[in-house]
């Protein structure tokens, strides 16, 4: 028995769901068999498509063995319904790349599909695939194998299949504070049900007349005029090597001197600073110096690190004339990165680049009575682990800290705490 579409729809609106970014990019949309991606994300293709994205398509099998025995008509016959279907999406042009993998047997290709994914994944602004946690095997084969090929640079997003007919909203396993929606217009809707329609080897009954692979209470799932999504982030440290490849030779990747982004973030930084003066500031994470440098306005001394070189020359030159300011090239949670004495830490579009268990180190070296600046970007930086809510979160919980200033800004997060 499959789960009810209305119990999908109720779990939906039951969580703090954000709508699904339109701002992807370069898509590459990776998919086990022909049809995934039309059931998991037809509408939100179809809608990218439309507004001038980049999309293009991995498919891992043909989809032969859908009724048993591998079959090289099936094989023929799914190759041109998905083209059809591509079509009616308007997505009838874009590169299609298939990649001849067994049908019911991904998971035991796994390295194969990582090594072919690797090259066509390493230019995508984002990444599609099937939720690892989908309960067909190979689904979440190439799930996993799509987040092992992507790139540091490239946001990664699930999308769901059987898991809405075969699993319920409320298992464990399901990450809900990282989901978001496609809500699909008439147009669209209308769109993706022609689309789906083009399948007709997986709607229709089977050639012993048994049921349709895809029968009408598994497509009601995709006809619910939305789609849900999971955002899957790298669990580990952003690698300090896409730092040194951004900075380059001494470059402001950021603009940190000339955006109003940086300039008003920074103003509004040193005017939350509780105490008028500090004796000794820490800024890991300094980048090029921008922030070190209005810091050291407010220091007797500043203790500034960059685990990229490029980036410490760069900062080194910014304070060349601050004698109070050392620039040391270090990377957080090494203790150098906080000396012991500071009174000051200020954390500055740093902390969400590191895994939940690098943030607990670096808030114990925090020492009592110290100030700690937290500031964020609202967004989700595609190389971090956690955005700015989650990671903030972690110590404004943490008992250990007193929040002293709280700014939510359109678009950025500033905390000050104090150790107590």
């Amino acid at each position: 028995m499959t789960t009810p579409p209305a119990v999908w729809t109720e779990a939906i609106a039951g969580h703090a769901i954000v709508p699904m970014p339109a701002d992807i990019g370069r898509l590459v949309v990776v998919a086990a068999h022909p049809d995934d991606e039309t059931l998991g994300a037809g509408g939100f293709l179809h809608a990218a498509a439309a507004a001038g994205a980049q999309i293009e398509l991995i498919v891992a099998t043909d989809g032969e063995a859908a009724f048993g025995a591998p079959d090289d008509e099936l094989r023929r016959i799914r190759r041109c319904e998905l083209q059809d279907a591509l079509d009616e999406m308007g997505l009838g042009a874009i590169a299609v790349h298939w990649l001849g993998l067994p049908d019911s047997g991904l998971a035991e290709h796994v390295a194969d599909l990582v090594g072919a994914l690797v090259p066509r994944l390493r230019d995508a602004d984002s990444c599609l695939a099937p939720w690892p946690g989908d309960p067909h095997p190979d689904h979440a084969a190439i799930g996993l194998a799509a987040l092992a090929a992507a790139p540091v640079h490239a946001h990664r997003w699930a999308y769901l299949i059987w898991t809405l007919p075969w699993r319920t909203p409320d298992d464990p396993d399901l990450p809900w504070p990282r989901a978001a929606v496609f809500d699909l217009d008439q147009d669209t809707l209308a769109t993706k049900r022609r689309a789906i329609r083009r399948f007709t080897s997986q709607i229709d009954a089977a050639p012993g007349g048994q049921d349709p692979i895809l029968g009408a209470d598994v497509l009601a799932h995709f006809d619910t005029g939305r789609e849900l999504f999971f955002r899957m982030p790298r669990t580990d440290n952003a690698p300090v090597s896409r730092f040194a490849e951004l900075y380059g030779d001494g470059g402001d990747p950021w603009q940190t001197r000339t955006s109003w982004y940086e300039r008003r973030k920074r103003d509004v930084l040193l005017a939350c600073l509780p105490r008028p003066r500090y004796t000794h500031a820490a800024e890991p994470g300094c980048g090029i110096g921008t922030l070190t440098v209005a810091l050291a306005a407010r220091c007797d001394r500043v203790t500034a690190s960059d685990p990229v070189q490029s980036a410490v020359a760069a900062a080194r030159q910014a304070t060349d004339e601050s004698a109070q300011v050392t620039v040391l090239c270090a990377s957080l949670p090494d203790r150098v990165t906080v000396p012991d004495d500071v009174d000051l830490v200020v954390l500055s579009e740093v902390l969400y680049y590191l895994a939940p268990a690098v943030v607990a180190e670096v808030a114990d070296l925090i020492p009592h009575g110290a100030d700690v600046v937290l500031v964020h970007w609202r967004g989700w930086p595609a190389e971090a682990p956690r955005d700015a809510v989650a990671t903030h979160r972690q110590l404004t919980e943490d008992p250990r800290f007193a929040t002293l200033v709280e700014h939510v800004d359109e678009e950025f997060l500033l905390h000050v705490l104090r150790r107590k």
